[in-house]
């Protein structure tokens, strides 16, 4: 099926989020708890797939989660997403997240963590829709669509390996 919507560009859904974090957000060792990243960062990869197909995108995939320094009760934690990659109807979506103490603004951001979800952009009744296809601007936004390519690679590949190994093949 040919795709009939005008290509966009990574820069048309990039968003930025940002949230300080509380003691209610903490783990046992007192840092903020894994889950809540993960929930702020497929937070704003929705925002960034909704924006870039029109409507609608539901998270299909969590393709990595890398947490690089623990984020602190009090830390003001900034997620950056944009799109790396759009097939017929899914979508790569990358997120970083950095943290700043709240009391000090002259520090830079600490990158803390980097993400790659997959969404699938869905209609009324819950079907995959199609989406408008991507075209990089930047060397940076052709390097992030040349390695979500090898992410979906990877991605296919494994479930294939999965399933015929499941099958007896």
């Amino acid at each position: 099926m040919e795709n009939v919507f005008e290509a966009r560009t990574p820069r048309y859904s990039r968003i930025e989020l940002a949230q300080v974090t509380a003691r209610s957000q903490a783990n046992l060792l007192g840092n903020i708890h894994g889950g809540e990243i993960v929930k702020l960062a497929d937070s704003a990869a929705g925002v960034v797939a909704q924006r870039h197909s029109g409507g609608p995108a539901v998270t299909a995939a969590l393709d990595e989660m890398a947490f690089l320094e623990p984020v602190r009760v009090g830390d003001i934690v900034r997620v950056f997403a944009q799109i790396n990659w759009a097939g017929r109807s899914s979508m790569e979506i990358g997120v970083r997240i950095e943290t700043q103490p709240w009391d000090d603004a002259t520090t830079d951001g600490l990158h803390v963590g980097s993400a790659y979800f997959v969404f699938v952009a869905i209609d009324g009744a819950g079907a995959a829709r199609q989406v408008p296809p991507l075209t990089p601007e930047t060397p940076a936004d052709e390097r992030r669509m040349r390695e979500a390519d090898i992410r979906r690679a990877h991605r296919l590949a494994k479930r294939a390996e999965i399933e015929a190994g499941r099958s007896g093949h």
